[in-house]
């Protein structure tokens, strides 16, 4: 299994038979080198949108709509995308399990919120955020999204015991550092983590290392952007 960060919250995942990209946004994220677009989506032919704010879902749904990738994410927005930008999309909501190829992608609950641009520059409700359970080639991944610590991730960490995960850490908008690493201790048995939604901005945590200092028994991997992960 191969993961590779794209910058801020975004990845490309190779897994089983499928190469799903994970909330990408690459036009005008200041983490992702614009030369290296091509190389982050070759071949994919899925995306998984955990939700609707602009650094999450603005190349998503421009990929859909020019490459043909299929959008999975929550079904209110998913129906709303399909039918305004006639794209291919699965919608499914908190609690479903689809399969894509050998890989099985399950939505799970997140605290956070889900806007769009309306052209006046408001913002109006997108459906919910979401996280996603991804299992294939023995794995399991946690993927929160954004999110606070949460009273959710106790059955998650116990219901799917994910193996590896992929943490939002940045502080601000979502959990920082510190938090998270009271999430996976508290809630997970983690054999690697992979923080994520960090130094993108002057707002957002800039280092890593109060995540990998509070995890010793962890295999706390920082992630550095087009650098290919292999689990």
């Amino acid at each position: 299994m191969k993961i590779t960060w794209l910058g801020h919250a975004s990845f490309r995942l190779e897994i089983a038979d499928q190469i799903i990209l994970i909330d990408p946004w690459l036009d005008g994220n200041p983490s992702f080198p614009n030369d290296q677009r091509e190389a982050a989506i070759q071949g994919a032919t899925h995306i998984l949108l955990t939700h609707a704010h602009d650094d999450h879902a603005t190349d998503a749904l421009a990929l859909a709509k020019s490459d043909g990738l299929v959008l999975v994410g929550q079904f209110d927005l998913m129906n709303w995308w399909e039918t305004s930008d006639k794209i291919k999309t699965i919608g499914m909501n908190k609690g479903g399990t689809i399969k894509i190829g050998d890989v099985a992608v399950s939505m799970v609950n997140a605290v956070h919120s889900s806007t769009l641009r309306a052209p006046d520059g408001s913002r109006i409700c997108a459906g919910t955020e979401a996280g996603f359970i991804v299992k294939g080639e023995g794995h399991c991944i946690y993927i929160t999204g954004d999110t606070d610590i949460m009273a959710d991730m106790d059955w998650i960490g116990d219901y799917y015991k994910p193996n590896i995960g992929i943490l939002c850490a940045g502080g601000h908008f979502t959990m920082d550092m510190n938090a998270a690493a009271y999430a996976a201790k508290r809630y997970f048995n983690f054999k690697t983590v992979i923080p994520c939604h960090f130094g993108t901005f002057g707002l957002l945590a800039q280092s890593t290392q109060p995540l990998v200092d509070a995890l010793p028994d962890i295999n706390v991997i920082t992630p550095k952007v087009m650098e290919t992960i292999t689990i």
